[in-house]
């Protein structure tokens, strides 16, 4: 522990949802002024400070979890935060003998929300996250903070939200319309560049939607959420009818159909019964690349004329 003298630090006098200037916060207790973890060498306090809008839009989703617990990321905006410095603050706050203080706001007037302690059956764990300034994904390490005597709020990020109509465990999979237009860059890099590529995989899922719906067939998509993940999967399209998982890309390349192997790869773990598809806008003129697509039993689709066709006569429409 750093040198603190806890006899001779100030008392502590803040309320949850009290009111406070940051500057002010530090000449008393001490702590760093920037940042968002400010552990104090004059008093037993590791201060953190988070700013949900702004995390959001960068893939923090900080705040009241369904669990009834405050989920806090760590710092370190470039690589794979690790657990040193501040992380290390929060993380070891009890062995030190030190308070955890959350507040809202990370600069002018802040908003104490109380004092927590981290969980001690699992106090944190791994979410993938952009680099600061739209990077690449990367580990970032999120805290789960018990209250102590701040006030349980509901969840209010989009990502809580989303995850307090979660179903249980046991059962990973829900059913979702296919107007949901959620994706999985939507809880992981929020903020980062539409490409044409998804606007083009996008037109091409609808298109086939449509033409299935024509068809009599029931069309829709799945939310997934494996064990222990706090971010959940979407999968583009699946047809009740055929029983048909299908992953869309917008051109023909050999990183996009690796790409989308991987992806139904990981979706198909939970709808086991499903024929696995990727969709393509033309037929890959590469048979090197349907090659690759029918070792791993996947069937490739695409438009022609009026319908689609595609690699195994069973799903020729």
């Amino acid at each position: 522990m750093a040198d603190t003298d806890a006899s001779s630090a100030p008392a502590w006098y803040l309320e949850p949802s009290e009111r406070i200037e940051r500057k002010t916060l530090h000449e008393q207790f001490g702590g760093r002024t920037q940042g968002g973890i400010g552990p104090s060498s004059r008093t037993p306090n590791v201060f953190v400070f988070t700013d949900p809008i702004a995390g959001e839009k960068h893939g923090y989703f900080d705040g009241w979890m369904p669990d009834g617990l405050f989920h806090y990321s760590g710092e370190g905006q470039y690589g794979d935060q690790r657990m040193l410095s501040g992380n290390s603050s929060i993380l070891n706050h009890k062995r030190d003998s030190r308070a955890l203080r959350v507040f809202q706001g990370a600069r002018g007037t802040v908003t104490y929300l109380g004092q927590f302690e981290v969980d001690e059956d699992e106090p944190w764990y791994e979410a993938d996250a952009p680099e600061t300034g739209g990077g690449l994904l990367r580990r970032v390490i999120v805290f789960r903070l018990r209250p102590i005597d701040a006030v349980v709020q509901p969840p209010q990020t989009s990502l809580a939200r989303l995850l307090s109509e979660a179903p249980p465990p046991e059962k990973p999979v829900l059913e979702l319309p296919l107007e949901q237009h959620l994706t999985e860059r939507t809880f992981v890099n929020p903020a980062g560049e539409v490409y044409e590529a998804e606007r083009k995989e996008a037109s091409l899922v609808q298109a086939l939607a449509d033409y299935l719906r024509n068809l009599g067939h029931v069309v829709g998509r799945q939310q997934i959420l494996p064990a222990g993940e706090s971010r959940p999967l979407f999968t583009d399209l699946y047809d009740h009818d055929l029983k048909l998982l299908v992953e869309a890309k917008g051109s023909v390349t050999r990183e996009n159909l690796r790409m989308a192997i991987g992806q139904l790869a990981d979706y198909g773990r939970f709808l086991p019964e499903a024929t696995r598809a990727i969709l393509l806008p033309i037929k890959p003129k590469r048979q090197d690349l349907i090659d690759l697509a029918d070792a791993q039993n996947i069937v490739i689709i695409w438009p022609e004329g009026r319908g689609y066709r595609s690699t195994r006569d069973k799903f020729f429409f």
